[in-house]
């Protein structure tokens, strides 16, 4: 149904475009005008350090101090006080004169009172602020950062895309990079240069309040799309002076997700071959793909803040990966250093701490006349090496340099017709349709029929702040219904597909409709009528999960679905009418308690403004499903074994006197994914059988629809190391994947090469091993083995 309207509101843009042809004299000079800026070249590295030096070599330290201070805008508005401003948002000339003029700021961030501006509006703002940064003595732009983490978060109107998690299971590189592209267009035309994104921390633990920002539990999956949102914010030659790309900034170096106590921003513990080989393999991939800048974990590993870590920061970031950009802090976090941490006793120590360790830009939120007045302090003092101030002050001018914000520091809306256009809503509602997993269809009975009658209840059954998460035009995407009122929720999604008059709606439970709430308060809402109602209709569509949340305030200590929801399952159940459960949930919470219960799974994720109504087309068979889960979906809430562990987490059942049971027990596993179709794996052939170290095999199955539908099938090729000495073997990794599309009785050949180097692991050291053995390869249900030598020539198969 979505496809039918889309292609209706396409052929009335044509309409409008053939109407606008006899504009097209008038508009010629200003299009010229455009390309021109367009294709603006990129300033040669040498132009870009020599400019660097002559700036650096007039500045006076209190200058330099400054560039590395990062406000939020609320800093600068007209309020009461430092921490909100007034309504409508004004910029106050005094503050911004104090803040730019007077202690010469270098960056500001943020959306003033946590709330979406509309393009026009940040260009006003923007605008200002440039201004007051031309009245300094060097006439330094200021560098705009935001959120930008499923699109242009504190845009209204922008393209809400799905969140990371989501875009994962899609497992369509294309869809991931066209997505960052239209991102980076849409941050532009905010006048904004800066995204703090992507998210490249291995989202391995389901309790995280931030697993959905990332691209679940797998290096190389979060290594080959990190690496297509980095070509898509910043260009395939990472050419970030194009006023359609921007910088991105990797987050959050390293370990964020994985704390033992499993909350927000408290202490990991990680060994060095586990730091190395599953959480910094997605961060090198994307630094090596050019990344402009990276912003540090708020947290600990094995008790040292990581904003206090020089090893990390100076030895691995730095002369190990030889990461050239800028790195920032995350939020207060130079004072998180004494405040939180207590590894300082004040915060002109933790400002020396920090920069000592590596930090190039801090994220001061509000403070910034403490953190320029102690780092000027601490540099006269000794305590911090001017040579150390004069490198970070080097990599945020060598940045501005690159966006080309001395030649143009503020971009304009006008000059981006493409914003919010059906052109990217469609690419919006394309990665929905394709991340969306069905998880379980007993006895077939999704898709529904367009006849049917049903009942759609749950608390997330009428939510745009549900389907999107946080992130969404505010920090916890409270005021998502204050921007997304012209998308359609499930509920709404459904009406249109089948009806309004087939659809029942009453909503049995239902979240807190305060903003100021938290984001799990929940109340029955006419759950009794919700029950009878099940009784006269053909299928119940139960819709349930979790409101959307962010950090801290997203911390939980069950994993079980709540109370209330659980019970809405059952009775729902017990009437006899089959219930399909749609889960829309930023991380997977267990439902064990009652999915045996349910005739049909359906995983959204967090899917966007357009995710109703790709569950509705998927619900009712106008799309085939096509999503992989991105991690290992847990039975139990004690159960949460990633699917890359080892032997060990895999114990058969022991008979006798220690009769116990096994820990590897997931309700579905990474990758799982059904589809309305079926698809046969044939016929896997290794070129070789006998490798070399240096070598490098070449993999080809055959995949055929079987079915009766045309399907897209994510193809994931894993690998297994049989035998390992010095850490033991993963019990199989994935390595490689692809997208394919098939019609009903299509076979096609996908082929992968993968080089032997690439089956290393990381020894105790951190140093890479790879050692002779046997190894092997599993697609589908193919398996077949092949041997690596320490020496000697390649085998053919």
């Amino acid at each position: 149904m979505y496809l039918q309207r889309l292609a209706l509101l396409t052929l009335l843009t044509g309409a409008l475009a053939f109407d606008a042809q006899a504009q097209k004299q008038k508009t010629k000079t200003k299009t010229k005008a455009k390309a021109a800026q367009s294709s603006t070249p990129a300033p040669s590295a040498a132009d870009v350090e020599r400019r660097v030096e002559a700036l650096l070599a007039q500045m006076t330290l209190e200058e330099k101090v400054g560039q590395m201070a990062q406000v939020t805008l609320d800093v600068v508005g007209v309020g009461s006080n430092r921490f909100s401003s007034a309504e409508p948002f004004a910029v106050d000339p005094a503050r911004l004169r104090d803040a730019v003029v007077k202690y010469k700021l270098g960056s500001i961030l943020n959306a003033a009172n946590n709330r979406a501006r509309t393009p026009e509006v940040w260009a006003r703002i923007i605008q200002q602020i440039q201004a007051a940064a031309a009245e300094t003595r060097l006439k330094i732009p200021v560098i705009y950062g935001i959120d930008a983490v499923h699109g242009e978060t504190y845009t209204a109107g922008a393209t809400m895309f799905p969140q990371q998690i989501a875009q994962a299971a899609a497992r369509n590189r294309q869809l991931v990079r066209r997505g960052a592209e239209i991102t980076a267009y849409e941050t532009r035309a905010s006048s904004i240069p800066w995204a703090f994104s992507p998210v490249l921390d291995l989202g391995s633990d389901p309790r995280s309040p931030r697993q959905w920002e990332t691209y679940g539990e797998d290096p190389y999956l979060a290594a080959e799309l990190g690496r297509e949102v980095i070509k898509g914010y910043e260009g395939e030659q990472n050419n970030v002076n194009d006023p359609t790309h921007v910088a991105a900034s990797l987050k959050h170096f390293m370990g964020y997700q994985v704390p033992q106590s499993g909350k927000d921003r408290t202490n990991a513990y990680i060994p060095l071959e586990s730091l190395y080989e599953y959480h910094l393999p997605a961060f090198k991939a994307a630094i090596d793909a050019g990344a402009h800048t990276i912003m540090i974990n708020s947290g600990l590993i094995n008790g040292v803040p990581m904003h206090a870590n020089y090893d990390i920061l100076t030895k691995l970031l730095r002369e190990r990966l030889g990461f050239q950009g800028l790195i920032v802090t995350d939020w207060g976090d130079i004072d998180n250093l004494y405040k939180r941490d207590h590894v300082v006793g004040n915060v002109k120590e933790a400002i020396a701490l920090a920069i000592n360790s590596g930090i190039d830009m801090g994220m001061l939120a509000y403070q910034y006349e403490e953190f320029c007045d102690n780092l000027v302090a601490n540099v006269k003092e000794g305590k911090v090496a001017q040579a150390r101030v004069d490198d970070a002050v080097r990599r945020i001018l060598r940045l501005k340099l690159k966006l080309g914000l001395f030649e143009r520091p503020v971009t304009f809306p006008k000059d981006y017709p493409k914003f919010g256009s059906p052109e990217h809503e469609r690419a919006a509602y394309d990665m929905a349709a394709e991340a969306i997993t069905l998880l379980k269809n007993q006895n077939n009975v999704l898709p529904l029929k367009k006849t049917s009658k049903v009942l759609v209840t749950g608390p997330n059954a009428n939510s745009m702040r549900a389907l999107n998460g946080a992130w969404t035009y505010s920090w916890q995407g409270e005021k998502v219904e204050d921007f997304a009122a012209k998308y359609n929720t499930i509920l709404e999604s459904l009406q249109k597909e089948i009806g309004a008059p087939n659809v029942r709606y009453v909503p049995g439970v239902s979240y807190n409709p305060k903003q100021d709430g938290k984001y799990y308060d929940e109340t029955a809402d006419r759950m009794d009528e919700a029950v009878a109602a099940a009784k006269d209709v053909d299928a119940v569509i139960l819709c349930l999960g979790e409101n959307s949340y962010a950090e801290k305030p997203g911390d939980l200590n069950d994993m079980t679905l709540s109370p209330l929801q659980i019970e809405l399952a059952r009775r729902l159940a017990a009437t006899g009418k089959p219930v399909v459960l749609v889960l829309n949930e930023g991380r997977p919470r267990v439902i064990s308690a009652f999915e045996q219960q349910m005739a049909a799974v359906v995983q959204t994720y967090l899917p966007g403004n357009h995710g109703g109504e790709a569950l509705a087309d998927i619900l009712f068979g106008d799309v085939n499903p096509s999503g992989k889960l991105p991690y290992n979906y847990p039975r139990y809430p004690n159960a949460l074994v990633s699917y890359i562990h080892k032997y060990a987490e895999e114990q058969k059942k022991g008979e006798g006197v220690y009769n116990y049971e096994a820990d590897y027990n997931p309700q579905w596993e990474f990758g799982h994914g059904l589809s309305y179709t079926s698809f046969q794996y044939a016929g896997l052939e290794l070129d070789k059988t006998s490798l070399t170290k240096d070598g490098q095999l070449t993999v080809k199955v055959q995949v055929t629809n079987t079915g009766q539908r045309e399907g897209k099938e994510a193809v994931q090729m894993y690998t297994s190391d049989l035998v390992a000495s010095q850490i033991a073997p993963d019990v199989r990794r994935l390595r490689r994947f692809d997208k394919v599309s098939l019609k009903p009785g299509e076979t096609k050949t996908v082929t992968f090469t993968l080089p032997m180097q690439e089956l290393s692991y990381t020894g105790r050291d951190g140093e890479k091993v790879l050692e002779a053995g046997e190894f092997e390869i599993r697609i589908g249900n193919q398996v077949k083995k092949f041997t690596l030598t320490d020496s000697g020539s390649a085998s053919a198969n």
